[in-house]
């Protein structure tokens, strides 16, 4: 289906925005009248740009406080009408918003809106313009799309029909079902949002916090199957109100808008595209250090032993169970300095996943790659993360390990040494933890979803000393391949909060004595949270004075149970070592404030 967007989702003057629209592949656009009102062009102009730009120009907007009203006052409305219709006629729109009125001075009278509504229609023929009516969620006396279509209906006018918006549809629960008994020919337009769940004024949450399709709560995907059933063929429109998207740069807003549209009509079975390729694991993480001196000591006591070095870049590996971490010494291009900057996934079909990611305007990113190379495609995330497609050790699949040759001085993989201890039973990484720059957060939770065929969980706050910090993991149904998207309360937010690997071993409490003894420094954890957690949780003799003396934090569910541990932080790392037992499929939210207190202190 066609594809469109509203001025008002995006940043920037209104030629920024219809080109970052026309650049990121869209059809069309509703001019937002605001945006047309602020424009140094003439409708003209802004007409032959869009064109231009290969831009139609589906739908003006909005037209309110309309319909239901005293004579007089709709007298003025139809002057005011007649002079938008106009306009719309030098712009090249053929289609008008009006939105249900929440004029004081409307009146609850049906039959009154269907007959204004309908001259306002007979007006708009006249211009060639047609009017779609819309419930507004907050309407003073129509506020659902069953009633405006009641009224539409009653109108009986071919130049009137509904507009359907999935944010007023869905925020006041209504059943998007219903949609198919409305003649496809007279839903003239289709507004598309989705939004988290929140317990907000609707007003306010349609104002500030909508989001685009897969990014929010909301079952966009069930609405517009019933809109395509009833016959509805125009174009699938964007219509987005977001504080952060008003303030992020247009270009990369329109791409994740084109993103999530290409996952709603996969969704809602109306195109094909690659398959999702679900990761199965974990290959490897990447450490970029210019100095390994600060990061080597910290694995070696973890449990790491250097097996083996990268044949033509400054690359080591380092492993210990299906654990591998790689240093890259190359950090040009890369983020500050000791920073986890790429992630291998084991992938059942590596060529499989990187056409979905391409299908999902997910570009694969150049690489560096010598001829007798492993051929290894990756795409960037939204924070730079390089996310590599892997199938290690695997038959038929290039295999990245064979760019290695055993490190000098290296003695066999986890033999013990004093330079490489046998290993502190780490057994592979459970999961990264990924911070987010405060304008990509809902961008991100949409890439892993889209591209990577992860399963978003829901969001959680947690405390930090200065201010709320917004979590949320994306995983596999096996839980074999976990990341933790987290950013902070505002823009001012560092830029720079680290990021963690946490690896998983079957034994908490001796891998911690094991990477204490060899020189680990673990993040100390207050006396009172282990007072606090006597209070919560029954132990047995001695329990809870093993985890006090190790500085293990604790936390149950129905499940099972998790104990981990965090190492102080270095750079812009940190990492943390996990015991999972019963099922457990969290990551401690509870204990999530004491780290960032600790660490903060």
């Amino acid at each position: 289906m066609r594809t469109s967007i509203a001025t008002v989702s995006l940043s920037g003057t209104l030629t920024e925005k219809l080109t970052a629209a026309a650049r990121a592949g869209f059809d069309g656009v509703e001019i937002f009248e605001n945006d047309l009102i602020g424009s140094p062009l003439t409708p003209e102009e802004i007409r032959d740009r869009a064109a231009d730009l290969g831009l139609t120009i589906d739908l003006y907007q909005p037209m309110r406080d309309i319909e239901a009203v005293p004579e007089a006052e709709f007298a003025r409305n139809l002057r005011r009408a007649a002079h938008k219709f106009r306009l719309m006629r030098r712009l090249g729109a053929d289609t008008v918003l009006v939105c249900s009125s929440v004029s004081p001075h409307a009146v609850d009278d049906d039959a009154l809106a269907a007959g204004q509504l309908r001259r306002l229609a007979a007006l708009a023929q006249e211009s060639g313009v047609r009017v779609a009516y819309e419930a507004l969620a907050w309407g003073r006396h129509v506020s659902t799309y069953d009633h405006a279509w009641r009224i539409v209906e009653a109108a009986d006018h071919p130049a009137l029909g509904v507009c359907l918006d999935s944010f007023h549809i869905l925020a006041r629960g209504s059943d998007p079902t219903g949609i198919e008994a409305i003649p496809g020919g007279r839903i003239f337009f289709l507004q598309l949002a989705d939004a988290p769940l929140m317990a907000l004024d609707v007003l306010q949450w349609s104002r500030h916090y909508r989001c685009f399709p897969g990014q929010g709560d909301l079952d966009v995907a069930g609405l517009v199957r019933a809109a395509v059933r009833a016959g509805y063929d125009g174009p699938l429109s964007l219509e987005v109100f977001n504080d952060v998207f008003r303030q992020a740069e247009a270009g990369r807003t329109a791409v994740d808008a084109q993103r999530s549209l290409a996952l709603l009509q996969e969704s809602a079975g109306l195109t094909a595209p690659p398959a999702p390729v679900v990761p199965t694991g974990f290959a490897f993480a990447e450490i970029a250090t210019a100095d390994t001196a600060r990061i080597t000591p910290l694995l070696s006591a973890l449990g790491f032993s250097r097996t083996a070095r990268h044949s033509g870049k400054p690359v080591d590996l380092w492993e210990q169970g299906e654990a591998r971490i790689l240093l890259n010494t190359d950090t040009s291009g890369h983020r500050p300095d000791l920073s986890l900057t790429a992630v291998g996934l084991e992938t059942p079909a590596p060529e499989a996943a990187s056409a979905r990611a391409e299908s999902l305007l997910a570009p694969v990113l150049p690489r560096r790659r010598a001829p007798e190379d492993a051929p290894l495609d990756a795409v960037a995330a939204p924070d730079g993360t390089e996310f590599f497609f892997c199938a290690t050790g695997r038959r038929g699949h290039a295999d990245w390990t064979g760019d290695f040759a055993p490190a000098p001085q290296a003695p066999a993989p986890h033999a013990p040494t004093p330079q490489a201890p046998a290993g502190i039973g780490v057994t592979r990484i459970d999961h990264v933890a990924l911070t987010q720059p405060w304008h990509q957060f809902d961008e991100a939770v949409l890439f892993h979803r889209s591209v990577l065929g992860l399963h978003p969980h829901a969001s959680v706050d947690l405390a930090d000393p200065y201010g709320l910090l917004r979590s949320r993991a994306a995983s596999n149904a096996e839980g074999t391949v976990r990341i933790a998207l987290g950013v902070g309360a505002s823009p001012t937010d560092d830029p720079a909060r680290p990021q963690h690997i946490a690896l998983a071993t079957d034994d908490l409490v001796s891998a911690v004595r094991g990477a204490r003894a060899a020189g680990a420094r673990l993040l100390p954890v207050p006396a009172n949270y282990y007072d606090d957690l006597a209070a919560c949780h029954t132990f047995a003799p001695g329990e809870l004075e093993t985890y006090r003396e190790l500085g293990i934090l604790y936390d149950r569910d129905e499940k099972g149970e998790f104990r981990h541990c965090y190492t102080l932080t270095t750079g812009r790392l940190f990492f943390e070592l996990v015991e999972r037992t019963g099922g457990y499929d969290g990551y401690g939210a509870r204990n999530a404030p004491v780290r960032l207190a600790a660490q903060r202190a």
